[in-house]
């Protein structure tokens, strides 16, 4: 785009009856787990055995008639397995001898089977006890046997730590907030062709960002203020016409950057900026002198951050070509990724015999901008009319974004009737298509 933005902006704006923005008037008016076995309680013997009762020994003068041993108790059942520890069953009791001399000896219960092991729990069966009487005693039962003890449940194995991400790219803000979507896309205008409230209802919707061009010399700080008081982000196209680089980059213009920069800290929001656009194209602010032009921003840059103005997102848009049409120099106008928030690009489809598809307008710079890793702002952009279908190059925008520019994270139309009609409603078919972009959820993020 050539070096009349600015002078065509105040015309437009004046047969608007708009201020242009920066001078008297403004620019527009702002409208696992592991388990674990619990201890089991012994089971209950079922019965104790009771020795019989044995007849009186008769008197007499003849040898005593033994007695009769006691007879056996039953055997006692095992007990049931609790839950978790092993259960053991009680040995049956010995049968009683009631005094008798010489009786047998009474048998003791036989052993009582332990229950079975529950998981970690261990039982003991207990013996039965001795038969009284009869000479010699009877013997106890022996102790039962308890419980095999039950395995232990394994443990999980836990899981592995995840891999971190890779870090990205610093800007110019570090690793603060740029303002870039997660998903999707922002949506701005060059109000160029009516109110911005007009403009608004004509589109459906209101963008999040609004485009405005000041001169070197013009304090913006309010026209930003005042946007972001309006829920909008201002994105400040700062042109240095007239201005030597030279004199920037030595130090001799250091009193107006110093005021934009106390300026651009008193706004107290984050915005964009975006100073001196297609630097290597035919507005050749620096007249095409690549080294000078990164001095001069780099300038510009420090005096900004050395005033604490930490709130402005630093854009660099160069324009789509070189002045030969091609992307040699490209990025030898880039001021370095500690300067730089956005990569950014101005691009056009210049219709007639020059018609390019959205896609085709931006192929060959993208992979130089993609490349480091910064969000990218197509920082304008239109379509003419005469030479093709202009809703259906609106309309083929939002999914070649999907499908080959995801790193394009804000789209602004420049809407006006300029070089060529670049206005949103230039036809009623290409206003009902940009309606149809503007309230996607594509741009909606």
């Amino acid at each position: 785009m050539e070096k009349n933005k600015l002078a065509v902006a105040v015309a437009m704006t004046a047969v608007l009856g708009l201020g242009y923005a920066g001078c008297t008037s403004s620019a527009g008016s702002p409208d696992d787990g592991a388990a674990s076995g619990g201890s089991g309680a012994g089971g209950k013997a079922l019965g104790s055995g009771t020795g019989g009762a044995p007849p009186a020994a008769s008197g007499g003068s003849g040898p005593p008639s033994p007695g009769t041993g006691g007879t056996a108790g039953r055997d006692g059942s095992g007990g049931r397995a609790g839950t978790g520890g092993s259960a053991a069953g009680s040995g049956g009791g010995a049968g009683s001898d009631p005094g008798a001399s010489g009786g047998q000896i009474g048998t003791g219960g036989r052993v009582a089977t332990g229950g079975s092991g529950g998981r970690e729990g261990s039982g003991s069966a207990s013996g039965g006890r001795p038969g009284s009487g009869g000479n010699p005693p009877g013997s106890g039962g022996r102790t039962g046997v308890g419980g095999a003890g039950g395995s232990a449940g394994t443990t999980g194995t836990a899981g592995g730590p995840g891999a971190a991400g890779a870090p990205g790219t610093a800007g110019a803000n570090g690793a603060g907030d740029i303002l870039a979507p997660a998903q999707g896309a922002l949506l701005g205008l060059y109000y160029g062709a009516g109110t911005i409230a007009a403009t608004n209802a004509r589109i459906g919707r209101a963008p999040q960002i609004h485009l405005t061009y000041f001169a070197w010399s013009d304090a913006w700080e309010n026209d930003a203020r005042a946007d972001l008081d309006a829920g909008r982000i201002p994105l400040v196209n700062w042109e240095p016409d007239g201005i030597d680089f030279a004199d920037i980059a030595s130090g001799k213009l250091d009193a107006n950057i110093k005021a934009r920069a106390q300026g651009a800290k008193g706004v107290g929001k984050k915005f964009f900026l975006d100073f001196a656009a297609e630097m290597n194209g035919d507005e050749a602010w620096s007249k095409n002198d690549a080294p000078l032009y990164v001095s001069a921003y780099r300038h510009i840059h420090d005096l900004f951050a050395a005033a604490g103005a930490t709130n402005v997102v630093w854009v660099w848009a160069p324009n789509v070509t070189d002045t030969n049409g091609r992307n040699d120099m490209t990025l030898a106008y880039y001021p370095g990724d500690d300067y730089v928030d956005w990569t950014g690009v101005d691009g056009y489809n210049w219709g007639g015999g020059d018609w390019q598809t959205f896609e085709a307008v931006f192929k060959n710079i993208y992979p130089l901008l993609a490349a480091k890793k910064k969000p990218i702002m197509i920082g304008e952009m239109a379509s003419a009319e005469q030479g093709g279908d202009k809703a259906a190059w609106i309309d083929a925008i939002i999914p070649s974004l999907k499908a080959r520019y995801p790193q394009f994270k804000a789209l602004i139309w420049f809407d006006v009737d300029k070089e060529n009609d670049w206005r949103i409603n230039s036809s009623t078919a290409a206003l009902a298509a940009f309606g149809r972009l503007a309230t996607d959820p594509y741009f909606n993020p």
